[in-house]
């Protein structure tokens, strides 16, 4: 079993590296980089073991990814899915519903009215598809990237 738990310095190494074996879904990030990126978040699970990570921005986030603003455009009181990944090891485990569960509980508990996140439709992602559709995400718009070669789909739940 895999338990749920906040992000502590320790974690960097391991969740760095994760984080860069997933670069083509999530992009690559310095160490440092990648640091920053935690340390700016809302909120910040891990899975024990080195099984998965989730990052978190709320609606007043100091972040310049063109998703995070296109959801500040149109949302006044969210939680942003910056990234969430497992590792290959720990796949299909329940993991990221688990992470997700967690996350619920959370943004329900502090008020946030939403969580939101994008999802790649260009190239397709038929499982994340499914899966954020089991959780009751629901499209609400899309991007075409320019200079990533990428579209991808907005998602919402309404908490």
């Amino acid at each position: 079993m895999f338990a749920i738990r906040s992000f502590i310095a320790d974690d960097l190494t391991w969740t760095h590296a994760l984080n860069e074996e997933h670069a083509v879904e999530l992009s690559s990030l310095t160490q440092d980089g990648f640091a920053e990126l935690v340390e700016k978040a809302t909120y910040v699970k891990v899975a024990d073991n080195d099984a998965g990570l989730l990052i978190t921005y709320d609606q007043d986030g100091v972040y310049s990814s063109i998703n995070f603003r296109w959801f500040c455009e149109h949302y006044d009181n969210f939680l942003y899915v910056d990234r969430i990944v497992i590792s290959k090891a720990a796949r299909g485990q329940g993991i990221a519903r688990k992470l997700y569960d967690d996350l619920f509980q959370f943004a329900k508990a502090k008020g946030y009215e939403r969580v939101v996140c994008e999802v790649n439709s260009d190239p397709p992602n038929p499982a994340s598809d499914a899966f954020h559709a089991s959780l009751g995400f629901k499209v609400v718009g899309k991007a075409e990237l320019e200079g990533k070669g990428k579209t991808v789909q907005y998602m919402e739940k309404a908490l």
